[in-house]
């Protein structure tokens, strides 16, 4: 999950008595020391390299463990406990010491056969796998892996531990557990009172394993599991439970008590799952809860919470994304023990309220909503999210001042004014993006702000931060920056000196001239994405780029950058998984040195000027799903080597030299994942290629994907692509993983349309105008019950139009114009809304919408109404486009919502900013 997620579920972790961290505390103060104890102590430490922190770690200052010297006393190094009697190592605590490499199966430390107590938590064991020898530590109580980078399948041999009391695997989220092991595992750690494994992959699991539980257990966290079905509601009668937290489980169903229900819960986590809650019974019931976190859930009650008035109790809060209303539930702010409130992405109004000395209600003389007032704000809050609400006027002074305060975000509202100078020292994350504040920014509101890691100032059109992009002795512990679509003309000078800066985005800004060779320093070690798309760069890209050796994410598109790539970025592919170079003025040949092991998801290239062929090199790339070369010089005959991507989703090859047939596939089952195809505006030649379109698994399956809708792309980064679509030029700025399309247009292609195509059921859209295709259309096509664009035009097809075509009920956009077709056009349905440019130049067509009238019927004059309303607008670089308000008619893309730009003629050069501006996820590191 995202850091949000992880900071309440770290923050939850410490709050609480029972927590596996707190009672990993050891006070070394035992004098004693065996050698053969010290030795395996070294060994196994020294076997690791020691390097950067886990970011956890960072972010909250975990203190090095620096004295485990050889020729001391072991008892006395930080993070060991001895027996006092026996001198025997009881107790390891090498949580956050920075260890990177592999736990080896034959390790010192299971030669500590006494140990009760291990935390190696928050440390790098890079893909480990947890040995089965940890089942040999008879006596332990206490085993702690949190988030230390161990992979595969949980061991069977941990259920032998049976003195254990608290077992966290958690944040581990290559570690899989099956439901024979997980049931063993209840069955025989009869003692145990903490079971915490969230994030790891439960997905094979049954919920009914979980039935037979320790009623002595106190603490039971699976957040993030993926499992499904229905939770057991024995689990809630559990009399010692006081933790359970299962939130962000999307497919877990359940419902709670709602009689009989007496339970020492104190913390109940539920978001993201599919649970009915009534919230007013469990709030009225659940008298010693101190945590409710019921974000995104299927609550039932009011949509006004005025109930939450009787949460006096109660430390942590998240109501977020539940389509709450009305005025914001201020007085909550009253309660001193809150430390953690989350309301986001809801749609109260308002005003942030003002602190007085009485708690009062009063009518804004502006307006004709109700304003509150606190009497004090909770001087322990550490946690505030008022995001995605409808949240306006200035910020009052008591947010700048709250002296716990560790993350503040304000985003997606409709706040104004100036942004103050902040007080508390503590801050780490803010986010005030997506608002409309004004002014100046001066970097000394940032003075004080030490500690800050994430800022968020992105989107807010009214602000100047000329000052403090200037400034160079602030923010020297940023880790992500984000100031897209901020009026800054140049990148941040502070920058210089952050050397922790692990996400950058500059994008959609006013930035130009060449790219300063420092900023190819910039967070040389930790950089991940880096963005600084759509501004106004010059020059070549430094070679220097090269030594950013961690970067995930690199986009400069929509620039003028101009010179060859950079050869070296084909070996950052080892890494690097999205590059996205689009609409520049590079030149030169693709890097042709992808590697073995090459990472890249998606390659973006469109809109250059690079000649030469493809790199077979490519083929490396096994995880690649988008690949886009359109609008280039690029050569050569088409590259069926690319039929072994097993992953590849989107092919764009648009408007280059490809030249020469097709042919037939070279491997078994050629593109089994391809969803768009576009290789229009070339050279190809001879037969559409038949036996390709047989093994398009992806578009024959009509109902693959179904249910929930997902975007291509992964957790910080979604795809957007340039298509033909419906006749125009559009830009997707989500790719449905739906969507499929082929467009073979313009080209040299001859023969008939194969009958094979109406295999292909997901199809939306269909384009092969502008061949030498002849023959009649195959009946086939009324198959494709999926379809919202078709165009044949400008062919040599003959015969009658398909009665079968009638029942393409989605059919929004069809051209068949300057063909040889004859006979009836066939009418109802779709057809009905069709005018006569889709026949035009088909001379032997009759029928509506023609005037050309067939035998005894009348010839019609086309329907004066039309599905299409747009708004046209010209720009100064001479392409025009339209923005789509309402579409085509009851098609795909708005029976779904999603918006898009129209570009009805020309080759657009610069995808204009509205595209960019919508709001990207907080993108996080995979």
């Amino acid at each position: 999950m995202g850091r949000i997620l992880c900071f309440l579920i770290f923050f939850l972790f410490l709050s609480l008595p029972n927590s596996s961290l707190s009672s990993f505390s050891i006070n070394s103060s035992t004098p004693l020391c065996l050698s053969d104890q010290s030795s395996a102590l070294l060994h196994f430490r020294n076997s690791f390299s020691v390097g950067n922190s886990n970011g956890y770690c960072d972010y909250y200052s975990y203190p090095p463990k620096n004295s485990w010297k050889k020729g001391t006393d072991c008892c006395g190094w930080d993070g060991v406990t001895c027996d006092s009697m026996t001198g025997h190592v009881i107790a390891i605590d090498l949580s956050c010491s920075g260890l990177h490499g592999p736990i080896h199966p034959n390790t010192t430390l299971f030669s500590l056969r006494h140990l009760q107590r291990l935390n190696l938590a928050y440390n790098h064991f890079y893909g480990s796998t947890i040995s089965s020898k940890f089942g040999g530590f008879a006596i332990m109580t206490h085993l702690n892996l949190t988030d230390s980078s161990v992979t595969g399948n949980f061991p069977s041999e941990i259920s032998h531990l049976s003195k254990l009391v608290s077992l966290d695997l958690s944040g581990n989220i290559d570690m899989r557990i099956e439901t024979p092991n997980l049931k063993r595992l209840i069955q025989n750690l009869t003692h145990l009172t903490e079971l915490v494994l969230y994030e790891i992959d439960m997905t094979s699991v049954s919920t009914s394993c979980l039935t037979n539980l320790s009623s002595s257990l106190t603490s039971l966290r699976l957040t993030s599991c993926q499992l499904k079905g229905k939770f057991p509601d024995n689990i809630f009668h559990l009399p010692n439970l006081q933790i359970l937290r299962v939130g962000y489980n999307y497919n877990l169903t359940g419902s709670l008590p709602t009689y009989n229900w007496s339970t020492p819960l104190e913390s109940l986590t539920l978001s993201e799952t599919e649970f009915s809650i009534d919230l007013p019974y469990l709030i009225s019931n659940l008298k010693s809860l101190k945590d409710l976190l019921v974000g995104g859930c299927n609550l039932i009650g009011s949509s006004y919470p005025t109930f939450l008035s009787n949460l006096t109790q109660i430390t942590v809060l998240d109501i977020s994304d539940n389509n709450f209303g009305g005025q914001c539930p201020w007085s909550l702010l009253n309660n001193t023990g809150l430390t953690f409130l989350d309301l986001s992405y809801n749609n109260f109004i308002g005003q942030l309220p003002e602190v007085t000395t009485k708690l009062t209600q009063i009518l804004s003389s502006n307006n004709s909503s109700n304003s509150q007032l606190v009497n004090k704000i909770p001087s322990n809050l550490k946690y505030l999210s008022l995001s995605g609400n409808l949240l306006n006027g200035t910020i009052p002074s008591w947010v700048y001042t709250i002296p716990s305060l560790l993350e503040l975000h304000l985003d997606d509202n409709q706040f104004t004014g100036h942004i103050d100078e902040f007080q508390h020292n503590s801050l780490v994350s803010l986010s005030v993006s997506f608002n409309n504040f004004s002014g100046n920014v001066e970097s000394k509101i940032f003075s004080k702000l030490k500690s800050l890691r994430y800022l968020d100032m992105s989107n807010n059109p009214h602000l100047s931060l000329h000052s403090f992009t200037s400034a160079t002795n602030i923010l020297s512990k940023i880790h992500s920056l984000q100031l897209s679509s901020s009026n800054i003309t140049e990148i941040p000078q502070f920058l210089r000196t952050a050397e922790y800066i692990e996400y950058l985005d500059l994008s959609n800004n006013h930035i130009k001239g060449n790219i300063p060779s420092w900023v190819m320093e910039v967070g040389k070690d930790s950089l991940y994405y880096f963005s600084v798309s759509r501004n106004n760069l010059t020059g070549h890209i430094p070679s220097l780029i090269c030594n950013l050796s961690s970067l995930i994410f690199l986009d400069f598109s929509y620039n003028r950058l101009n010179n060859m790539i950079p050869p070296c970025l084909g070996k950052l592919s080892d890494n690097l998984k999205d590059l996205n170079l689009q609409s520049n003025n590079l030149n030169g040949t693709v890097p042709t040195t992808f590697a073995k092991g090459c990472q890249l998801r998606s390659l973006k290239l469109n809109g250059n000027q690079l000649e030469g062929a493809l790199p077979q090199s490519l083929v490396h790339c096994r995880n690649l799903e988008a690949l886009d070369f359109g609008n280039n010089k690029i050569n050569g005959t088409f590259p069926c080597w690319l039929e072994t991507l097993l992953e590849l989703r989107v092919l764009i090859l648009r408007s280059n030299n490809f030249h020469g047939a097709i042919g037939n596939p070279k491997t078994k089952f050629p593109f089994p994942n391809l969803r768009i195809i576009d290789l229009s505006h070339n050279e190809f030649h001879g037969l559409l290629p038949t036996k390709f379109f047989m093994h398009l698994k992806a578009m024959m399956n009509a109902n693959a994907d179904k249910g929930e809708l997902k975007y291509m792309g992964d957790s910080y980064y979604q795809d957007s692509v340039t298509l033909v679509m419906k006749g125009n030029f559009i830009v997707l700025v989500k790719i449905l993983s739906l969507l499929t399309t082929i467009d073979f247009s313009n080209n040299n292609f001859k023969g008939e349309i194969p009958n094979v195509i109406g295999e292909l059921q997901s199809l939306k859209g269909l384009n092969f105008s502008h061949n030498n295709l002849i023959g009649c259309m195959p009946q086939s096509l009324g198959n494709l019950t999926n379809l919202e664009w078709l165009d044949l035009s400008s062919n040599k097809l003959t015969g009658e139009i398909p009665i079968q075509l009638v029942d393409l009920t989605m059919l929004a956009f069809l051209n068949l114009s300057e063909n040889h077709l004859f006979g009836h056009i066939p009418q109802g349905k779709q057809f009905n809304t069709f005018m006569n440019d889709s026949y035009y130049g088909n001379l032997g067509l009759c029928g509506f919408p023609m005037t050309k009238a067939c035998g005894n019927d009348e010839g019609q004059q086309p329907s004066p109404s039309s599905t299409i309303q747009e708004d046209d607008f010209e720009f100064e670089n001479g392409f025009h486009w339209k923005v789509v308000l309402l579409g085509y008619g009851c098609g795909f893309m708005f029976g779904l919502g999603l918006g898009y730009l129209v570009f009805s003629s020309g080759k657009p050069k610069w995808l204009v900013n509205i595209v960019y501006g919508g709001r990207h996820n907080k993108l996080r590191r995979p």
